[in-house]
């Protein structure tokens, strides 16, 4: 297994940070990873934000369900889904150009998550752990005004970054579904009941097929109907409807 495949399996969410900063240069080539990011288009529909403020970040903090791990990270960055930006250059060539649409959103949204993806192997080869922040979808009104964004920009990733304490070093990666189980053959079909308990015994959530019901209860009740769940397709609502207000005018 050659070196950049290695990573990608070794890699894991890291949540606890040595007090290390991360150097300018290594910085830099994270950042020029994430721009090398394929791109619908070659447009890079996304806009990095480099939360360098720390009172900002540990606003963020707060926002993203008040997780205090993300103000200690030394590095953190916004991955915003970004329709503004060519949309302002087709105005100010004088083209004649329909306002964006959820269409636009959508891959801009694609654009933004593969690039942050690009810049989180690119820290993992240089021994420094990531995390994704799904929170940052929480509580919109609140991250648009910290964050100053407009209705045609969208946060699609946060992601902090730092080097991992020992702890996490050590922590066990858990555990994913065994190929079967994700990837099917030309068209879609639904698992059957059988093949879902036997999933979760796999993947090594579950000891035996006779713990699924408490286990997957209990998970539907922290994570799918959690109120932050909740808040995150409220916000996610919110953002949606600038789109559609844009394509209605046309």
């Amino acid at each position: 297994m050659n070196g950049i495949i290695q990573s990608l399996f070794d890699r894991k969410s890291t949540r606890q940070f040595e007090e290390r900063p991360i150097s300018a240069g290594d910085k830099t080539l994270i950042l020029e990873a994430a721009l090398q990011a394929p791109t619908a288009g070659n447009q890079n529909l996304y806009t990095i934000l480099d939360i360098t403020d720390p009172a900002l970040k540990g606003a963020l903090s707060v926002y993203c369900d008040n997780q205090p791990f993300i103000a200690q990270a030394p590095m953190a960055l916004v991955f915003l889904a970004d329709c503004r930006r060519w949309y302002d250059s087709y105005c100010f060539a004088g083209a004649e150009a329909r306002p964006p649409e959820e269409g636009d959103l959508l891959l801009a949204v694609a654009d933004a998550v593969i690039a942050a993806q690009n810049s989180v192997v690119a820290a993992e080869s240089l021994g420094i752990g990531s995390c994704y922040i799904g929170d940052i979808l929480e509580r919109e009104e609140d991250v648009r005004k910290a964050l100053d964004l407009d209705e045609y920009v969208f946060p699609a990733a946060f992601v902090v970054y730092g080097y991992p304490s020992q702890g996490q070093k050590e922590r066990q990666k858990p555990g994913r579904p065994p190929l079967p189980f994700l990837v099917l053959e030309n068209k879609y079909r639904r698992l059957s009941e059988n093949e879902h308990r036997k999933m979760f015994v796999e993947k090594g959530d579950i000891k035996h097929e006779g713990e699924f019901d408490g286990f997957i209860t209990a998970f539907c009740r922290r994570k799918y109907m959690s109120d932050f769940s909740m808040e995150m397709s409220r916000s996610a609502r919110r953002y949606l409807q600038h789109f559609q207000a844009g394509s209605e005018k046309i």
